[in-house]
C-alpha cells in the first residue's frame, strides 16, 4: 500500500450499474462502445461506494475533455476529485476479481478515510487496475 496524490480533479463521463456485482463488466463493454479505439491516453475507471440504502453503487467512467463530449455521447458526468489517496495495484486482476474487493476492504480500514468519496478503480491497462481511496486532513 503507498499514498499517492492526484494533482488536478478529473471529469468523467459515466455509466451506472443497474446491480452491483451483476452488472460491473456490462457498464464497462456498455461504456467502451462509446469511445472504441479510443486513445491510449484516456483513462478508464470504476467509481462505487453505499447509497443511502446501504445499496452499493457503480459507475463505469472514463476520463473526458469537457462536459460537451460527455453531451455528445448522451453521458452524466463528475468529478473524481484531487487530494490524496491511499492506493493498491492489483496485477493480471482478471485472474481473481474477488481481489479488487479485498484490496477495498483493506484501504477502507485506514484513518482519515474521506466519508464522502469513492472507491476508485483506476484500470492501468487490460490487466493491472489500481484501487484508490481518498484520504481527508
Amino acid at each position: 500500500m503507498e499514498t499517492i496524490a492526484i494533482d488536478n480533479d478529473i471529469l468523467v463521463a459515466y455509466i451506472q450499474a443497474s446491480s452491483f456485482p451483476e452488472r460491473v463488466m456490462a457498464v464497462h463493454e456498455q461504456l467502451h462502445l462509446h469511445f472504441p479505439g479510443t486513445d491510449k491516453n484516456r483513462k478508464f475507471y470504476g467509481l462505487s461506494r453505499p447509497e443511502n440504502d446501504g445499496a452499493i453503487s457503480y459507475k463505469a467512467a472514463v476520463e473526458v475533455r469537457d462536459e460537451a463530449e460527455a453531451q455528445l455521447q448522451g453521458l452524466q458526468t463528475l468529478i473524481i476529485q484531487r487530494g490524496n489517496y491511499v492506493s493498491v495495484t492489483i496485477q493480471n486482476f482478471m485472474q481473481d476479481i474477488g481481489s479488487i474487493g479485498s484490496a477495498f476492504q483493506h484501504l477502507l480500514m485506514q484513518p482519515g478515510i474521506d466519508p464522502n468519496g469513492y472507491c476508485v478503480e483506476v484500470y492501468l491497462n487490460e490487466k493491472d487496475v489500481q484501487c484508490i481511496v481518498r484520504i481527508v486532513g
